[in-house]
């Protein structure tokens, strides 16, 4: 969630003028069932219920959400705007794969004190929607790194919501540009099952961290859910080996909530819905 507003077969799949190589395919023995979905403000529907019939119209499984935005109040706090998630969920057969606070990039948690209260909020809005994890966004303003004042005041925090998301089978999930090793030391400070990774590959290889020795740090017991993109590319098309991110997954037992999202990986030129059915097919591909 670095950039807010603003995935049966061993042959080859031809979509849209794109190939998937049968090589990208994990061998059967070493295939993971994931159910998947994208985030809203990948489709351009950044807190927008037609979001859902956009997801539909892809073939995804699922849908996470935004919590809102400043300017509609985080507006899905409200039990009607909930309601009409549900039933839009029900009517399209898009299930809402889990829930997003993405104007922690522009409202820092570890500073503003409002965001105490929508993250507080957000946890009684994801049970109410029966979904498992919350992504707490730390990028842009909300940046943690060589911040150890930041990194102290939300873990302060974090130990104030944690035992309220731990009693609602709540998990709440930092996708940031730290490091393993920091996130594992924030979890630490906490000391709550309810706080994990949100682990993004891109951001992580983009921060220069090697993707690969840190899911093997993390381990499968760390990470509550996983963003696959390629900012400017398809999966597949850009520098990722995501074929070996599979196996890796595979070799630690990673299971999660159970969902995996796609996030941004488009060609700047190419339409949204053709780029994520080519994004859906070829996850497909890597994982079964």
């Amino acid at each position: 969630m670095s950039s807010r507003r603003h995935f049966l077969t061993n042959s080859a799949l031809t979509l849209a003028g794109f190939s998937v190589a049968p090589s990208c395919l994990l061998s059967r023995d070493k295939s993971i069932q994931f159910k998947i979905s994208t985030c809203d403000w990948s489709i351009d529907k950044f807190s927008e219920i037609e979001a859902f019939g956009v997801a539909k119209e892809i073939g995804l499984d699922g849908l996470q959400v935004s919590l809102g935005s400043i300017d509609n109040n985080f507006w899905l706090r409200q039990k009607e705007v909930q309601a009409n998630y549900i039933n839009e969920s029900k009517k399209t057969g898009v299930n809402i794969s889990s829930l997003a606070i993405g104007e922690l990039n522009s409202f820092p948690y570890k500073s503003d004190p409002r965001t105490e209260e929508w993250v507080w909020d957000s946890v009684d809005v994801a049970k109410n929607l029966d979904v498992s994890v919350i992504l707490l966004a730390f990028f842009y303003a909300g940046d943690l790194r060589k911040d150890s004042i930041g990194k102290a005041e939300v873990v302060k925090r974090l130990k104030r919501v944690a035992p309220k998301a731990e009693k609602l089978g709540i998990t709440l999930g930092i996708e940031s540009y730290m490091t393993a090793e920091e996130h594992l030391d924030i979890m630490q400070q906490v000391g709550s099952p309810a706080i994990k990774v949100y682990y993004d590959f891109r951001n992580a290889a983009d921060a220069g961290n090697d993707v690969f020795k840190e899911l093997k740090l993390l381990g499968k017991d760390n990470i509550c859910e996983l963003h696959f993109k390629e900012n400017g590319f398809l999966l597949g098309q850009g520098s990722l080996d995501w074929k070996r991110i599979g196996n890796v997954l595979k070799e630690i037992g990673y299971e999660g909530d159970g969902w995996i999202q796609i996030e941004g990986a488009k060609p700047p030129e190419m339409d949204i819905v053709k780029a994520c059915q080519y994004n859906l097919k070829y996850l497909h591909q890597i994982f079964g």
